[in-house]
């Protein structure tokens, strides 16, 4: 008897515990909201005190956070259909574990830089929190497209002014904090280049040449993508299909006429 109890309970935990995450209730739909802004906290805490120059983290906020992803890394597997799935197909779960880490290891080792711009894979989350949310909120739903390729842009900015920051620091007087290799960043990509911040040594080159041949192309990409998005919402009469070519004429799904405003251009 005792041992059924535990297991019932161990099963309505485990079941509470699941709608929270993919259940399609208010109470669900709050919580993954909860974790999109903690996602953002964290993100935050790792701009904030780069832009400021603080040389130590906050060892206390630190914790928390910590605290906080374990919690829900052991919440997911507790609600994993396998440990074995949980832990070898599904990436998210191993850049969790990357960030506890870099929350965890420079309280032993040293507030090292290239350990606090690992908090950035935290993104990783907001994705499939994103796509979780697709399905429950209006406001998601109606601007799915646009808020996911803002969210791309803004990623790939980060992520880049992140690596930026974490090998120039200490070796080049230019750069002292986060905003100054985002400032680097943008006037690369943009393909301004000012001049008055300039990549050192061979580590700064190889990254100069990476962010001028790769970079500009993919960041020139994500920002067309935002403001000229390469489809056009137009519902088809005949099989319903959202999303259609800019100079459409017929349905690719079904072949039936779609009439898509234009400016004639």
């Amino acid at each position: 008897m005792p041992k059924e109890r535990a297991s019932n309970r161990a099963e309505t935990l485990r079941a509470r515990v699941d709608k929270l995450y993919h259940g399609r209730t208010k109470a669900g739909l709050r919580f993954r909201l909860v974790l999109l802004a903690f996602d953002l906290v964290v993100i935050g805490s790792y701009v904030l005190t780069s832009a400021l120059g603080v040389e130590r983290s906050y060892v206390a906020l630190d914790l928390l956070l910590a605290a906080i992803l374990i919690a829900d890394l052991s919440a997911r597997w507790l609600i994993s259909s396998s440990t074995r799935a949980f832990v070898l197909r599904n990436p998210f779960h191993w850049a969790d574990i990357i960030v506890i880490l870099s929350l965890i290891a420079p309280l032993v080792f040293g507030d090292f830089a290239f350990l606090r711009v690992l908090r950035a894979l935290r993104v990783a989350r907001s994705y499939r929190v994103l796509q979780e949310l697709r399905a429950d909120s209006r406001v998601f739903k109606r601007n799915e497209e646009l808020v996911q390729r803002a969210v791309n842009l803004l990623v790939f900015i980060f992520v880049v002014s992140g690596f930026v920051h974490a090998l120039q620091k200490g070796i080049n007087p230019g750069i002292t904090t986060w905003l100054d290799a985002l400032y680097f960043t943008m006037a690369a990509l943009t393909t301004t280049g000012f001049g008055d911040i300039v990549l050192v040594g061979t580590s700064g080159k190889w990254l100069s040449i990476a962010i001028l041949i790769v970079g500009v192309g993919l960041f020139l990409h994500l920002l067309q993508s935002v403001f000229q998005p390469s489809k056009v919402r137009q519902k088809c009469e005949t099989c319903g299909l959202l999303l259609h070519d800019h100079d459409a004429i017929h349905c690719k799904h079904c072949g039936a006429e779609v009439k898509i405003e234009t400016e004639g251009q």
